[in-house]
C-alpha cells in the first residue's frame, strides 16, 4: 500500500495505491468517495478487493476531503460536473492510467456516471456504483438534514475530524451546502445515461437513507442493457461496509467478466 500526493494544476490530492502498476496497460480501479468520504472512509474494502482480483487499486481523496488541498466553501452546484468532466480526466492523465473500472460510492458514483455518459472516455471499461443519484429525492435532503444537525450539535463534526483533519469543514459544508440549496432541487443527470455504452455494475441497500429505488429504476433504464442492477436487503447507504461480504462477491464477479 503507497500513500502520496499527485499535484493537478497547484492543487495537492491524496491518493493511495493498492498493488503495484507494473505496466501502463494494466487496468485499475479507480474508486470515487461519497460526499463525506476520503482515502481512509474506504476502510478495508480496497484492500480486500485486491486480494481477490489482484487488479491495483487507486484510491483518492477530492479538493476539500481528507489529507488533499483545501476547497472553496460553498461550492458551484455543478460541482459533480467540474469533478467528472475536468479533474478525473486530468488525475487518470497524470498518472498515466490507460485502463480503468470507475467504483464510485454516493457522490462519487454520480460523477462516474456523468465522467462516462458525457466523454465516452475510451480508458474506461466499466462502472461499478454503489447508491448513486441521478436525481434529488425528499429522503435525500431529509436526511441531509439530519446529518447538519448531528454536525452542528452532535458529534459528527468530531468523527469527521479525524479523516478529514483541517478540512473537515469545508468537506462537510461545501456537500451539505450544496445539497441544501434551493436551487439544487433542479439537479439532475438523466441525460448523461443513455451515452453509457459500457458494462455497469449497481448496487443499491434496500434500506438505503438517501435514495429510493427510483433512482435504481432510472438508470437501469436510461442505460438499458448493459446495467445489472442487485438489490441487497437489510442494508443502508454503504453496502460496501455494511455488506461487505455480499458487494465483494458482485464486485468480483463483474470485474471478472469485463474486456481489458
Amino acid at each position: 500500500m503507497k500513500k502520496d500526493f499527485v499535484n493537478l494544476k497547484g492543487n495537492k490530492l491524496e491518493i493511495r495505491w493498492i498493488g503495484e502498476l507494473v505496466k501502463k496497460s494494466e487496468p485499475v480501479i479507480v474508486f470515487l468517495h461519497e460526499g463525506l468520504g476520503c482515502v481512509d472512509l474506504w476502510r478495508d474494502f480496497p484492500a480486500t478487493l485486491y486480494k481477490t482480483l489482484k487488479i491495483p487499486s487507486l484510491l483518492y481523496s477530492r479538493q476539500g476531503y481528507g489529507r488533499s488541498s483545501p476547497s472553496e466553501v460553498p461550492k458551484s452546484l455543478d460541482f459533480m460536473h467540474k469533478e467528472a468532466l475536468e479533474i478525473l480526466p486530468r488525475l487518470l492523465d497524470t498518472l498515466e492510467i490507460e485502463r480503468a473500472v470507475l467504483f464510485g460510492h454516493s457522490d462519487g458514483a454520480s460523477i462516474s456516471l456523468i465522467n462516462c455518459g458525457g466523454l465516452q472516455d475510451k480508458r474506461i471499461k466499466g462502472l461499478v456504483l454503489l447508491a448513486p443519484h441521478v436525481f434529488v429525492e425528499d429522503i435525500s435532503i431529509s436526511s441531509i438534514q439530519k446529518a447538519k444537525l448531528e454536525f452542528e450539535k452532535g458529534k459528527l463534526r468530531e468523527k469527521l475530524m479525524k479523516y478529514h483533519f483541517s478540512n473537515v469543514d469545508c468537506a462537510f459544508w461545501g456537500w451539505a451546502g450544496a445539497w441544501l440549496d434551493e436551487d439544487f432541487l433542479k439537479w439532475n443527470i438523466e441525460e448523461y445515461l443513455a451515452g453509457i455504452n459500457i458494462p455497469v455494475l449497481l448496487i443499491q441497500g434496500e434500506d438505503d437513507q438517501y435514495g429510493t429505488l427510483a433512482q435504481v429504476t432510472a438508470i437501469q433504464n436510461g442505460i438499458g442493457i448493459n446495467c445489472t442492477s442487485e438489490i441487497i436487503s437489510g442494508c443502508g447507504h454503504s453496502p460496501h461496509l455494511e455488506k461487505p461480504e455480499e458487494t465483494l462477491n458482485l464486485v468480483k464477479e463483474f470485474i471478472k467478466g469485463l474486456k481489458f
